[in-house]
């Protein structure tokens, strides 16, 4: 298991992963989910992956010679010279699909599932920055102002604070805090992702970056969010009232009365019947 997420703003995006590889409760492996490919004003490009660890190395691999060709004028496309990120989204889609005709019957002899989901934006220039999700068929879906981000791997523990915080008018920094906490959330309640995490910062019409940065255990910022989250949400729970049940006073009951529904219905006796 892992957790990625990816997330596209109006200022830049966003992406950050950790690399825990677990294959049993004593095979745990650190191997690196994120991959750079930058072409210095051409293209930024970051592929995320989640899932089968050989099949995701197999496509990283494939990806850097996989070729389509052009609909109009029939020439080979590759992540280096696609015109779109559409293309170069086709292009990681192929290189799954040739992946899976390689390995899936043998995987699927074997008992393994074919199972890889993959995260990749960027921005070629030309147009403006687009992030995709590619399925293990190949498919994929893009990200819109309406849905900003996507997630791989463990998603539930961090999708909440994502829900809450991120829209495409989020500055970098923002989003880029509320990623590290979603991640710091999973670590808490999920052994399956660990530390070290990558996260890259690009911004907008850039096509390169500087904002490439490996956190471990020792990170003092990653320290601080993680110790004063913890905080804030203790404090904030403690702020909350408790719920009353033996009629004290309070302008905020519980027991309300209901408008539209009947209370649950308590069983008494083998006669009762629920309807």
């Amino acid at each position: 298991m892992t957790y990625c997420v990816a997330i596209k703003l109006n200022a830049g995006l966003v992406f950050l992963s950790d690399s825990r590889t677990n294959a049993g409760l004593d095979q745990i492996s650190t191997f690196r989910k994120m991959i750079v490919y930058e072409k210095a004003n051409d293209r930024f490009m970051v592929l995320l992956s989640a899932g089968n660890l050989s099949i995701s190395q197999s496509i990283r691999e494939i990806l850097q010679v996989e070729q389509i060709k052009d609909q109009d004028s029939g020439e080979a496309l590759t992540i280096w010279n696609a015109k779109s990120m559409f293309d170069a989204t086709r292009i990681l889609g192929a290189a799954v699909r040739r992946v899976f005709e390689r390995d899936a019957a043998s995987l699927k002899q074997a008992g393994v599932d074919f199972n890889v989901s993959m995260l990749f934006g960027g921005q070629i220039k030309g147009e403006g920055m687009r992030l995709f999700q590619v399925y293990s068929a190949g498919n994929f879906i893009e990200a819109t102002p309406e849905t900003p981000y996507f997630q791989v791997g463990e998603s539930k523990y961090g999708k909440p604070v994502l829900d809450r915080v991120i829209t495409p008018k989020t500055p970098l920094n923002e989003a880029a805090k509320c990623a590290l906490v979603s991640m710091d959330s999973t670590l808490k309640s999920n052994l399956s992702v660990g530390l070290p995490l990558d996260m890259v910062i690009y911004e907008a019409n850039r096509f390169q970056t500087d904002k490439v940065v490996c956190i471990d255990e020792d990170n003092p910022y990653f320290k601080m969010l993680h110790n004063t989250w913890g905080q804030k949400l203790r404090e904030v729970f403690d702020s909350l009232e408790d719920p009353l049940w033996d009629g004290g006073q309070t302008d905020i009951p519980l027991m309300a009365p209901l408008s539209r529904h009947l209370p649950l219905k308590k069983i008494s006796n083998p006669q009762e019947k629920l309807i």
